[in-house]
């Protein structure tokens, strides 16, 4: 009996052991089940605190300008005339259509007005819609005519509201590129601290308001954040679409919001052409990137009423010769390291001729010369011959249109983001001439492919988007200061997303043999947060200093003269003077003017030359037959222009007319041994006399500290 228990209880054990071993992998995967909720639920909440922090983040940066434009101008609080002179130049222009739109009885009867304007040149209707890139204002005065809220908030208001709002796409946009570069969204927040702490080089939405740039930059960072979504591997075919569709919208508005948009896609599209020559993205996507883009730019065209300078852009003439060249060469990424090189100096040959030839002959059919000026300056600043041009010398002499100072990078190394980018461009450049040889070395399509997880590994697409991307850019900043806004926000992101790269971070450590994946989440975590301390620490105090800083506009001599115009003289009066002053004038009185700063037509230019010369050495006769063939009755003479000292000699206004006319300059220095005195005096000094015969065609109406207006005298033999 005994013996008999021992069986049944030793039977029993073993049943139970195999049960047990049968249970085991149950709890097992019940175990790993567990796991992956787990590690599912720590994704959800990780992007759901990074997409708080990305809005947090956005709207923050839209409330900090917000205050600082109220704090410098106690904008609030001043009067209207005064707000609408803090749109400085071209920006008073823009803002003028705005107004224009709001006081027209019908939103029809406001676009006819654009369509068929002649108060923004005398004795010229132009379209608006084609010429300059107004919609944005046409678009936000027929919301605010149409929403409920006139009662409660200001035209002004929701026209600044508006642009300080497109700064929350912007640094949201920015965010998330880093973040998708990075794959944490602490790479996101540093770069939209780094934004917002180097606001003096990443932005001037605060003091240029109704700027186009200022409109068309959140959607270029929007699209560059498409695209970076894009280029990342194994996406599935509906993502793709989105995607495509996100970028097409982002460039299109891009592109209807800026004149110079042709220049900015054409310098995108060098990127991109680039990484297809080296084969680090692949041609599929490339070509697909190049038709959205040229898809966009159309658009705009269409809209702009077949605007002839987008289609004579060098943009589409590159895309156009890539594809071409592209289609002929079939066999271009075939052959050993030296035959592909040899193949890839053709290949970029025969794209840049037949570009060139292409443009050429399309300015040629449609006989386009918008532009020209553009590239005389270009020549002139690049040394390919010096030129006495005067629209390309205005450019030449700008600050804006010079070199990138050398304090702008003392001011971003304060802020660390810098050195962090020198360090992140360091590495990310090594890999990438790493990858490009290695690429150019093989033979073949399947070798290609067969080390394609090795390159995705070394450098993945959207990192080499970027990387080409910020290159070029940056070549841009440095060579033209205007230009600094595209580069240095995008050098934030590129540099955040470095910082906490775990790809870069293992790479880095690898090359030193320190490598470890505890060591590298500790670097790519610890490395930001140390400089999120630093930067609290350090530049709290002067953010709080900048907002507790309150300031008023004053400029009683300006303010005198618009209310002077509107009160005294006719509204079909007609005014010529310097393009800056000129557009105040538009928009402060509604009157007509005979030139503007939006300087892209040649017609304009030649103009402007002309008015111009009430600041030359000419004689009174022929400025007052220069101003009334334009139709001018009023002169707005500036003693800041006349007397200009803000320019070294050769730079004045008055310099470059005198140059242009072949007469010698003011003051002591050289001239050219071709420039002859002039035999009559300034006129914009000497008109002051009163005496003949400026008396027989000017009579003086108006003067203050710093403007004198004239008034035209009728004369039966004036031409008109």
């Amino acid at each position: 009996m005994t013996f008999l228990k021992r069986r049944k209880a030793a039977k029993g054990s073993e049943e139970n052991l195999k049960h047990q071993e049968v249970e085991k992998p149950k709890m097992k995967a019940s175990t790993s089940n567990i796991s992956i909720i787990g590690r599912v639920g720590l994704k959800g909440i990780t992007f759901l605190v990074g997409g708080l922090a990305a809005v947090f983040l956005g709207l923050l940066t839209s409330v900090y300008v917000a205050t600082l434009h109220e704090n410098d101008l106690w904008f609030s609080s001043i009067q209207e005339v005064e707000r609408e002179i803090s749109f400085r130049t071209e920006c008073g222009l823009y803002y003028s259509y705005y107004k224009q739109m709001l006081q027209a009885p019908t939103i029809s009867q406001g676009l006819n007005e654009l369509m068929y304007d002649n108060k923004t040149e005398s004795r010229r209707t132009i379209n608006l819609l084609k010429r300059m890139n107004i919609y944005q204002e046409v678009a936000l005065s027929i919301l605010y005519r149409i929403l409920p809220i006139q009662n409660y908030l200001e035209p002004v208001y929701f026209y600044l509201y508006a642009i300080f709002g497109l700064q929350t796409i912007y640094v949201i946009s920015m965010y998330v590129t880093s973040w998708l570069l990075s794959g944490t969204w602490l790479s996101g927040a540093l770069a939209a601290i780094w934004y917002l702490l180097n606001r003096i080089d990443t932005t001037r939405v605060e003091f240029t308001i109704p700027l186009r740039e200022n409109w068309s930059l959140p959607f270029f960072a929007l699209q560059i954040m498409a695209i970076t979504y894009y280029l990342r591997p194994h996406l599935k075919p509906l993502q793709q679409r989105l995607s495509l569709t996100l970028i097409l919208t982002s460039t299109f508005l891009f592109c209807v919001t800026w004149q110079f948009n042709q220049f900015i896609l054409l310098i995108q599209a060098l990127a991109l052409f680039s990484l297809d020559c080296l084969d680090m993205v692949p041609g599929r996507q490339i070509t697909s990137l190049y038709l959205v883009q040229v898809a966009s730019l159309l658009l705009v065209c269409i809209l702009q009423f077949n605007n002839s300078m987008l289609l004579g852009s060098l943009f589409l003439s590159f895309i156009f010769a890539a594809l071409t060249v592209k289609c002929l060469q079939e066999n271009l990424k075939t052959g050993g390291l030296i035959i592909r090189v040899a193949k890839l100096v053709l290949h970029l040959g025969l794209v840049f001729c037949l570009t060139a030839l292409t443009n050429n002959t399309i300015k040629n059919l449609l006989g386009l010369e918008s532009d020209e000026h553009i590239f005389k300056f270009l020549r002139a600043k690049f040394g390919f011959g010096e030129t006495r041009d005067f629209d390309a010398q205005l450019y030449l002499c700008e600050e804006a249109f010079g070199l990138l100072p050398y304090d702008t990078f003392q001011r971003l190394s304060k802020t660390l983001v810098f050195p962090s980018y020198i360090l992140v461009l360091f590495f990310t450049m090594i890999i990438a001439v790493l990858v490009a040889i290695r690429n150019l070395s093989y033979s073949s399509r399947i070798q290609i492919t067969a080390v394609k997880d090795e390159q995705v590994t070394m450098l993945k697409s959207d990192m080499a988007y970027n990387l080409v991307h910020n290159l070029l850019f940056g070549l841009l900043a440095l060579s033209t200061m205007r230009m600094k806004y595209l580069w240095t926000s995008h050098l934030c992101v590129l540099a955040s997303a470095g910082i906490c790269s775990n790809h870069l971070w293992s790479l880095s450590l690898k090359a030193i043999h320190l490598y470890s994946p505890q060591r590298v989440r500790v670097m790519r975590f610890a490395v930001p947060v140390l400089m999120f301390l630093y930067l609290c620490h350090e530049f709290w105090p002067k953010v709080m200093a900048e907002l507790s800083d309150l300031r008023e506009f004053y400029d009683p001599d300006t303010v005198e003269l618009m209310n002077w115009i509107k009160t005294k003289t006719p509204k079909d009066g007609v005014f010529a003077g310097s393009m800056q002053l000129l557009a105040g004038v538009k928009l402060c009185t509604g009157r007509t003017i005979t030139n503007h700063p939006h300087y892209e037509d040649k017609k304009l230019r030649e103009r402007t030359k002309q008015i111009y010369q009430i600041y030359s050495r000419r004689s009174p006769e022929d400025v007052y037959n220069i101003l009334r063939l334009y139709g001018a009755d009023y002169i707005l003479l500036e003693d800041s222009v006349c007397y200009e000292r803000r320019h070294s000699r050769g730079c004045r206004l008055r310099d470059l007319l005198d140059v242009a006319n072949g007469h010698v300059m003011d003051g002591p220095g050289e001239n050219d041994p071709d420039l002859k005195p002039s035999p009559y005096q300034r006129f914009c000094d000497e008109i002051k006399s009163n005496q003949p015969p400026y008396t027989t065609y000017f009579a003086r109406v108006f003067r203050n500290k710093t403007f004198h207006v004239y008034r035209l005298k009728k004369k039966k033999d004036a031409p008109y």
